[in-house]
């Protein structure tokens, strides 16, 4: 069989642990095998984050805007523990966070619907599509504790040098604390663009929700730029589309999506997005089951796994003990950016060559193989719990 040949590469960045592992059996069973790959590979592992001062990060970030298209691996986001275990240099700051403001990006995430893999909503037929703004809130916030007897102000001082106060609370009776959140207009209208055009790209309905009826300066603000935007560059296109956007209350949109049949993206401020995109993940079955793409409103897309490193794993396989670890997410990821990277360039085969490795892995899946965690929520009456790598190869027979 002809290699499926590609004329721009693919910005490819390395991952940590368990899912580093899989990674490279993925290239190997999967993608070698019928692809001439071309990639642009950046190493985002630790050690050598670490050894470059997270330059590399950077650099990843910046190539992905020059090529358009990116695949990454799990990366580990290290905390006080990781610090001797890695012999790190600082608490480096997460790939993810990093990348994600060099593009501007969207977060998009949603299950993989499979056979055997019931929802926990019952009415969840379709899958919910979480687009999570991943800038500001509490991701950026400011924090102080406050002795009693304090009172905390608002301060904002104009380009002018004109000050404009407002109280937040006066602690004359009990000490507490206080958090400063912030927000960009330009970041929002980057937000809300990338969702309406994931929305034309997809054809699905977007919702967004906010709680403007409390916060009617800070959410408020986030309405007025989703609609202002809405009317003046999507509308006509959304009709055309046959597609619809709307605007309702975060509570209200909770209970929307509890009754709902699924099929449609649902927009969240940063905090939101990340809550209710785990949610919505363990409701359908499994982080191990959700793709995630992170899209910039001018266009460029990075897909991932949704899930960590798997670490447990990951010590297990470094004692020589065979691990079922789930893959699907982190080839879905690669099916991905295939896929897009197909679309850009005109090359059909990749594009069906996606297509087919996606069905390999749910007819695998639905033939009752599969790794422990699916084994575990699976409804199918005759399953098969195997390793990671056999699952992998399975998979390969079927693509044949």
């Amino acid at each position: 069989m002809e290699k499926i040949r590609m004329t721009t590469p693919l910005v490819e960045m390395d991952g940590d642990e368990m899912t580093r592992v899989i990674w490279k059996m993925i290239k190997d069973k999967l993608l070698l095998p019928f692809i001439d790959l071309k990639t642009e590979y950046y190493d985002l592992g630790l050690e050598h984050r670490n050894e470059t001062d997270d330059k590399v990060t950077v650099e990843s970030a910046e190539a992905t805007k020059k090529y358009g298209v990116a695949v990454k691996c799990a990366t580990i986001t290290p905390n006080a523990a990781r610090m001797p275990e890695y012999n790190l240099k600082e608490m480096w700051k997460s790939p993810n966070g990093t990348i994600r403001a060099i593009l501007d990006g969207t977060v998009f995430r949603a299950p993989i619907i499979v056979d055997g893999i019931t929802p926990y909503i019952p009415t969840w037929t379709k899958p919910i599509t979480i687009a999570r703004h991943a800038y500001g809130d509490v991701y950026k916030n400011t924090e102080l504790r406050v002795d009693q007897g304090s009172k905390a102000e608002l301060k904002v001082t104009d380009k002018e040098g004109n000050e404009t106060f407002e109280l937040i609370y006066d602690f004359e009776d009990s000490a507490g604390m206080i958090q400063g959140l912030h927000n960009k207009d330009k970041s929002i209208e980057g937000f809300a663009r990338s969702c309406f055009n994931y929305a034309l790209d997809t054809k699905q309905d977007i919702w967004f929700a906010s709680k403007d009826t409390i916060s009617k300066k800070y959410d408020h603000r986030f309405k007025d730029i989703f609609a202002e935007i809405f009317e003046k560059e999507y509308r006509a296109r959304f009709e055309e589309t046959g597609i619809e956007y709307f605007y309702t209350l975060i509570d209200d949109a909770v209970a929307r999506v509890i009754r709902s049949e699924g099929g449609y993206i649902w927009a969240c401020k940063n905090y939101d997005g990340d809550v209710m995109s785990d949610m919505v993940a363990t409701a359908y079955g499994s982080l191990a089951m959700m793709t995630s793409v992170l899209v910039s409103p001018d266009g460029i897309y990075e897909y991932e796994a949704a899930h960590g490193t798997v670490q447990r794993h990951y010590y297990r396989y470094l004692k020589g003990e065979k691990t079922s670890t789930n893959p699907v997410a982190t080839i879905y990821a690669w099916t991905g950016a295939l896929r897009k990277r197909g679309e850009l360039d005109g090359i059909s085969g990749l594009c069906e060559f996606a297509d087919k490795l996606e069905s390999a892995v749910l007819k695998t899946i639905s033939d009752g193989i599969m790794t422990g965690d699916l084994a575990a929520i699976s409804s199918l009456e005759n399953k098969q719990t195997v390793d990671t790598e056999t699952f992998l190869d399975e998979i390969a027979r079927r693509l044949v």
